[in-house]
């Protein structure tokens, strides 16, 4: 009986020695997979995620009047509107308005604006457009961006084209391709403009860029009298590097993306004509590419907006097609 008893108390312990020694491989096992799991993670993405709301067109004016195109008459109703539904969101990290803030180049237009934009909370910055300074007349560039530095503490950059990093892995590059010497609808980056960006593109060749800009590098449809003269030019530089690229532009009041294998185009609506819209876009940045998700927001001003339809002959030019409003783009590091 008593040796039993002490065959059975060996094997007990034997038991337990055996159930200690397997939890505590388990739980070795458990860290190493833990461990190896989020180093995985860390290095499949590369950085937090970025999020900004694209507005362009805004053609803001006061005791304007509605036209076969632009709903001027609207314009400070529909901003609001914009700004509304833009504090409605979570974690934005910025606003970017890429051309014409307001529709006529006066002083008065652009601290009426720039007092609706007081209502947005947060950081904006933006693109010089067509309509906002005067050829000849008082609102040149310097007066207009000391304007915008006075009220806005964000935008406090030397040039009329800067660049700065929202978050690491992100870099902006605002581009000003407005022709200010002559009357026209047609854009042009000069060279020393153009210098810059390549040296601007040389540094950001690990990160994802996202370059602003008015006239667009790619337009939605032809329309000689507002391209971008040497479009050519700025496209085959832009698409020389490896690394994600997103180019945001205005200017044709029309949506179309057109992705050229790293390189995404995006041509964004007006505010202040149909579909009077803008683009929220979130960019997640991966080991080995960057996903852009673009989402499609109308006002929430339908009677405007349905005024705003029934001006055009044929508002599929300026909407596009689904997928030229909202989808998920993935662009390669190459």
């Amino acid at each position: 009986m008593k040796r039993y008893k002490v065959i059975k108390n060996k094997k007990v312990q034997k038991q337990r020695k055996e159930s200690f020694f397997s939890k505590v491989c388990n739980t070795f096992i458990t860290l190493i997979l833990t461990v190896g799991m989020l180093w995985g993670l860390q290095a499949y993405s590369t950085s937090s995620g970025l999020k900004f709301v694209q507005l362009s067109d805004i053609h803001y004016l006061d005791n304007g009047s509605n036209t076969t195109f632009k709903m001027t008459g609207e314009s400070p109703t529909l901003l609001d509107d914009a700004i509304n539904q833009i504090n409605e969101e979570n974690d934005v990290d910025f606003v970017m308005i890429t051309g014409d803030l307001i529709d006529k180049p006066f002083e008065k237009e652009l601290k009426a604006f720039l007092e609706h934009m007081n209502n947005l909370k947060y950081p904006w910055y933006f693109a010089f457009g067509n309509h906002d300074r005067c050829v000849g007349g008082y609102l040149t560039t310097d007066v207009y961006m000391d304007m915008v530095k006075e009220s806005n503490p964000n935008y406090q950059f030397k040039n009329s084209y800067y660049s700065f990093s929202p978050k690491k892995g992100y870099k902006v590059i605002v581009l000003d391709d407005i022709i200010t010497e002559e009357i026209t609808s047609q854009g042009f980056i000069p060279d020393e403009e153009y210098k810059w960006l390549e040296k601007e593109l040389n540094k950001s060749k690990n990160q994802t860029v996202l370059i602003f800009m008015h006239i667009p590098v790619i337009e939605p449809f032809a329309s000689p009298n507002h391209r971008l003269r040497n479009s050519s030019k700025i496209m085959s530089l832009i698409e020389s590097y490896k690394n994600p690229i997103g180019v945001f532009q205005g200017h044709y009041h029309a949506a179309k993306i057109t992705q050229h294998n790293n390189v995404l185009y995006v041509n964004s609506p007006a505010l202040v004509s149909y579909p009077d819209a803008f683009r929220i876009i979130n960019v997640t940045n991966y080991k080995d590419r960057a996903v852009f998700d673009l989402r499609w927001v109308e006002t929430k001003e339908k009677t405007i907006q349905k005024m705003a339809k029934l001006l055009l002959f044929n508002g599929l030019i300026y909407t596009g097609e689904n997928n030229d409003q909202s989808g998920i783009f993935e662009l390669k590091r190459l």
